[in-house]
């Protein structure tokens, strides 16, 4: 079952730009894998790729293709993700409206509640760097 997701014009559009950049052909997604973890409770990796895994699920939503593996699938229900941008970084956010406020002794430094933040910086191509040449 496809998880409710709801995808910001902002995430949209910043999706749609790591998948055009990628150099991949028509129909290619965000493979997005979300895990437990971390005090905003979410573990993220993103990449470009050509096509769904064949134990991934293809979710459209926004113009957005995401592919998604059924851990992400569970995690994402009822989440909100968005793109921040500040001073310091910028990326993904994944907001849960229903997640309590952490309560962990870091939680001065931590995230807002149910937010965890993607660096463009991850950002992977889905695809090995071209090699170096010595000159």
């Amino acid at each position: 079952m496809l998880p409710n997701v709801i995808i910001t014009p902002a995430a949209a559009k910043f999706i749609k730009r790591i998948v055009r950049f990628s150099g991949l052909a028509a129909g290619a997604g965000l493979r997005l894998a979300v895990s437990p973890g971390g005090c905003s409770g979410y573990a993220s990796e993103f990449s470009a790729a050509a096509a769904a895994q064949p134990d991934e699920q293809t979710l459209e939503v926004n113009g957005v293709r995401l592919f998604l593996g059924a851990e992400s699938r569970l995690m994402l229900e009822g989440i909100t993700i968005d793109f921040t941008e500040t001073a310091t970084q910028s990326g993904l956010s994944f907001t849960n409206p229903n997640k309590a406020a952490c309560a962990c002794s870091s939680a001065e430094t931590a995230p807002l509640p149910g937010v965890t933040r993607i660096d463009v910086g991850s950002i992977g191509r889905g695809r090995p760097a071209a090699p170096k040449l010595a000159a």
